[in-house]
């Protein structure tokens, strides 16, 4: 019986250790990247717009599937104005016309495509490439840190409507969901580049899910300020950060992906999958507002390089996730596959038990990185090592390559990022 009682209490152990293991990185019963995503976008032909988007929309205005828009310049919508797309609408942007979307603050946008009827974003040239228009801007009245409690976005667009922050946390600035974004992030003169998607002061009435943005020359995803919940999003290939948060943002993010490319960085710029920041410059933030608190949960971050160990020789990789100080993350139950290293924080943050709580990581799965987690700008980690290593935190170390880690990570049409349980053998050993 005592055998019994044995046996019975190591399977449930290893079962235990198998579930926990499963619920590491992206999540689902199956693989939510089909039907919506596209991880070739260049080879997809949309067809020829037959209308055209332009200037500035002040009325509820609906987009039809039947038709293809071609957008031409900055579109604003303004006025508390609603912007509905429909499930399959395509809209063109044009290559060298400044093309951009925003959504002001007291307008919507209604973009709520379907799994198997996305809504796409894409460029208009027949070669496509990063950079070819600007990207889509949200902007609401949810708090940010600033003083005042008001900013604007630059990028050359016009300063009264780029305005977002304010004092309604619960502020509705509409659906993004099911919504592909693709060649976006076009450079802006004396300004950097465009983000795929920037969300500027959004409050927690938005549904912001099962967004994609590919290719885009700058930032992917950007959070400024705002009180958000993110699901399902998908950052591929992006030549710089995949999901930056400043200003105080509140956002919680879960079951999303970063696929980073050594091919698309350079010796001296190489750009990271997670941002953390509480503000550029600290005479521009107001302390007594809520700084940057992020709270992400299975996310998988991964870089698709073939030789690792040669790309990160020649400086073409490095960190996944960089917090800089007065920020506080928590990253929990989630994959940093192929860094150097895994985490790194801001040099300005002292290595303390208060400055450590305020930067939870927990229930990571860290694979193939140089290095696990660092202050940057030096190579003792010995006091992090400790902490962070801790078992009380359950965070796992391994060396496996792509394909062993991952149920099928180059399948070109549909890849899965899902961990691929029965061949994980990571331990606490660095």
């Amino acid at each position: 019986m005592k055998r019994i009682t044995q046996v019975l209490a190591v399977a449930l152990l290893v079962v235990s250790a198998a579930t926990a293991q499963q619920e590491k990185g992206i999540i689902g019963a199956t693989n939510w990247l089909n039907n919506w995503t596209e991880f070739k976008p260049t080879r997809l032909d949309y067809g020829e717009a037959n209308q055209i988007i332009a200037g500035v929309i002040s009325t509820d205005t609906k987009l039809l599937k039947k038709n293809i828009y071609l957008m031409q310049g900055p579109v604003y919508v303004n006025n508390n104005a609603v912007l509905t797309i429909e499930p399959g609408t395509v809209i063109i942007c044009e290559f060298g016309s400044g093309a951009a979307l925003v959504i002001t603050k007291g307008a919507k946008i209604i973009a709520d495509g379907l799994e198997t009827d996305p809504i796409v974003f894409t460029s208009s040239r027949p070669l496509k490439k990063p950079g070819d228009w600007g990207g889509i801007i949200v902007l609401g009245d949810a708090p940010i840190n600033k003083f005042g409690g008001v900013s604007s976005v630059d990028f050359g667009l016009d300063n009264a409507m780029t305005v977002y922050g304010g004092n309604d946390v619960g502020a509705d600035s509409g659906i993004l969901r099911y919504v592909r974004i693709e060649y976006a992030g076009g450079k802006v003169r004396g300004n950097g580049n465009f983000s795929g998607l920037l969300l500027g002061g959004i409050g927690n009435k938005t549904a912001v899910e099962n967004v994609m943005v590919s290719f885009s020359a700058g930032d992917s995803f950007v959070v400024y300020g705002g009180d958000l919940s993110m699901k399902k999003m998908v950052s591929l290939k992006s030549s710089a950060i995949d999901y930056k948060f400043n200003y105080g943002s509140q956002c919680k993010i879960e079951n999303s992906l970063a696929i980073r490319s050594s091919y698309i960085s350079s010796s001296t710029t190489s750009y990271r999958c997670m941002d953390i920041a509480s503000y550029e410059q600290k005479s521009e933030v107001d302390f007594n507002k809520k700084q940057t608190n992020i709270v992400a949960s299975n996310l998988t971050l991964v870089n698709d390089s073939a030789d690792l160990t040669g790309d990160m020789q020649k400086n073409l990789i490095k960190d996944a996730v960089r917090v800089a100080e007065n920020s506080f993350l928590e990253l929990k139950r989630s994959v940093v596959s192929g860094f150097n290293p895994a985490v790194i924080l801001d040099a300005k943050i002292e290595v303390t038990a208060t400055n450590l709580k305020k930067i939870k990581l927990e229930q990571l799965y860290i694979n193939s990185c140089k290095g696990n987690i660092f202050t940057e700008f030096n190579p003792n980690n010995e006091e992090l090592e400790n902490w962070y290593g801790n078992s009380a935190f359950f965070n796992v170390y391994d060396k496996q390559n792509n394909a062993e880690a991952f149920l099928d990570a180059f399948n070109e049409k549909r890849p899965d990022f899902r961990l691929k349980i029965s061949k994980i053998t990571a331990s606490n050993n660095n």
